[in-house]
């Protein structure tokens, strides 16, 4: 039996991520009434803050699921059977959740891009323009696609919605973007936000969330799509809402330490910090595939590359899951793989949430020993560049 190894794991996937010592201590406490006072007050102190997070003054719902449950939440309340809706392609999670609209009888149409330059926004005017009967109900997004390690600019996604003169609402899954990248809801013309807990907030996986406009709540009561667990309108009707079930308790205790680290770091310094330890990452995989002959970056659209998680796409004919296996087993570093279709062509570097410059650069180091070891091809220096990249 091989030996389990010693020291911490640096883990390194792009969610969940890395729970910061607070949180885990603030979970660890008897549980409580949820209908009581001081569950009550926890309560809407983390509704609040999580609506400063997604910059919002409109509605909140929190689940006990993941962000694929915000997902369908947001469908079942939106849209009825037979409805159209609008999917700007990004990856993975973009066929994914054109998936989950097919199996509630949501037609979708699909505005196809390439995956490692990012949608053409002009498209999306185009095709809205071309609309003119309006059976188009909404625009869905990915803003960051964690499988490829873009961003989509939501902004222009707005804009170009405005342009067409088109009544369509504007969908967003901000699940690995929330609390590590700008994001803000109101002032972008956003209708419907998914998010999650297990990536920027620093929590178990288990806990979403949708930030809802009036207009899409207005929307929402005409759908005809059965659904019950999901219902805001069941959500509605005690302050900041109700529960279909019983409220994740727990969960609640970790969010309101979460939101506590957040504003006291500041909204933008930890974009800032995000965006500092996504360029040194970027700066180390430059170096690795300089020669043309090592590992990529797989977006190739400067203006779109995510401070969540960099995509790292393989040599030609090299798989990238003996460089995983070596790296989990032999180094103790969990570094994310490909999906879908990338599966076992890239691997892929998380650097959100607690994160800081030493674990970055231990991460750095380690990924090139494991390629070293694994016998990927890659030119030496990246974690130099990485420090260069740090230390400006």
């Amino acid at each position: 039996m091989n030996a389990k190894p010693r020291g911490r794991q640096f883990f390194n996937n792009p969610g969940p991520t890395n729970i910061p010592d607070r949180v885990l201590r603030s979970m660890d406490r008897p549980v409580i009434d949820f209908m009581s006072e001081e569950f009550v007050a926890i309560h809407h102190a983390c509704h609040n803050g999580v609506k400063r997070v997604l910059k919002t003054d409109q509605n909140l719902f929190m689940y006990s699921s993941t962000g694929h449950g915000a997902w369908e939440a947001a469908l079942a309340n939106l849209f009825s059977p037979g409805e159209t809706v609008l999917m700007v392609e990004t990856g993975y999670f973009s066929e994914s959740w054109t998936e989950m609209a097919h199996h509630l009888d949501i037609k979708v149409e699909l505005i196809p891009a390439d995956q490692r330059k990012g949608a053409d926004i002009s498209k999306i005017a185009e095709r809205l323009a071309a609309d003119k009967e309006h059976k188009i109900k909404a625009v869905l997004t990915v803003h960051n696609e964690t499988a490829t390690g873009m961003v989509l600019p939501l902004d222009q996604v707005r804009r170009a919605i405005d342009e067409a003169k088109h009544p369509a609402l504007l969908l967003s899954d901000t699940i690995s973007s929330l609390a590590s990248m700008e994001y803000k809801m109101d002032a972008w013309g956003i209708d419907l936000t998914v998010g999650g807990s297990q990536k920027g907030l620093m929590l178990p996986t288990g806990m979403s969330m949708t930030g809802v406009s009036n207009k899409a709540l207005e929307v929402s009561r005409k759908s005809k799509t059965p659904r019950h667990y999901w219902s805001w309108e069941m959500m509605t009707g005690r302050a900041p809402q109700k529960f279909v079930g019983t409220a994740p308790v727990h969960m609640f205790f970790g969010l309101q330490e979460s939101l506590k680290m957040l504003e006291e770091e500041g909204l933008d310094a930890v974009f800032a910090r995000h965006a500092r330890l996504a360029e040194a990452t970027r700066a180390a995989v430059r170096v690795w595939g300089s020669d043309g002959k090592g590992p990529q970056l797989f977006c190739q659209n400067e203006d779109r590359l995510s401070n969540s998680v960099t995509a790292v796409v393989m040599p030609d004919g090299v798989s990238s899951d003996p460089l995983r296996k070596t790296a989990l087993d032999r180094y103790n570093l969990s570094l994310g793989g490909g999906l879908g279709k990338m599966m076992g062509k890239m691997f892929r570097i998380g650097h959100m949430g607690d994160l800081n410059e030493p674990m970055l650069l231990g991460c750095l180091a380690t990924t090139e020993l494991a390629m070293k070891t694994a016998g990927v091809p890659f030119v030496s220096g990246g974690v130099e560049a990485a420090i260069k990249s740090l230390s400006a």
